[in-house]
């Protein structure tokens, strides 16, 4: 028993000894021109969609038909007008030049926000998302404020690019150079 205990103890040090060398080495590309490797993706990949999973699933939407109201969307797309189109384009609106230069890719919202449920929208439009230039608009904006994002984002994959323009037009940040 005492040798088992020994082996695991000294493999388990040579596991962190090689995880602190790797890390120090400088080894690994961390630049967004160059791709990783299938195996380091995928960990980098499960790990952010568990982790939204976890912190998302118990996240409710506000009572009621909240999310409903045109003026609670109209409030969601003067801020996703100004701060997400860039990253994440829409009906009619491709994205602009710095998505191009991120890795990963930010998703096209109005492709996949149908399969994403409103808490884990909420929780990564809130906290972000570390290393992959999505930013936590939570010390910036009011939970209410976000969940008007999220009551716009919903909407984003039946919209076409007709609707998206008659929302620009009818904006507040459009009118007034701001956002309310």
């Amino acid at each position: 028993m005492k040798c088992i205990l020994l082996t695991t103890a000294a493999t388990l040090g040579v596991l962190i000894l090689s995880g602190i060398l790797f890390v120090y080495s400088g080894i690994y590309d961390v630049s967004a021109t160059s791709q990783d490797s299938g195996l380091f993706r995928w960990a980098l990949e499960t790990t952010r969609e568990r982790s939204i999973d976890r912190r998302g699933e118990d996240i409710v939407p506000p009572g009621g038909q909240e999310l409903e109201k045109p003026e609670v969307v109209q409030a969601g797309f003067d801020h996703y007008d100004e701060m997400c189109v860039t990253c994440h384009g829409a009906p009619g609106v491709e994205p602009g030049e710095a998505r191009a230069g991120l890795s990963p890719k930010p998703p096209l919202l109005a492709k996949v926000a149908g399969d994403i449920p409103s808490g884990e929208l909420f929780w990564v439009i809130k906290h972000g998302i570390k290393m992959t230039g999505m930013p936590a608009w939570g010390p910036t904006h009011s939970d209410d404020k976000i969940w008007a994002i999220v009551a716009f984002v919903r909407k984003l994959p039946g919209m076409s690019a007709a609707e998206y323009r008659a929302m620009r037009g009818s904006s507040v940040a459009g009118k007034h150079g701001h956002t309310p």
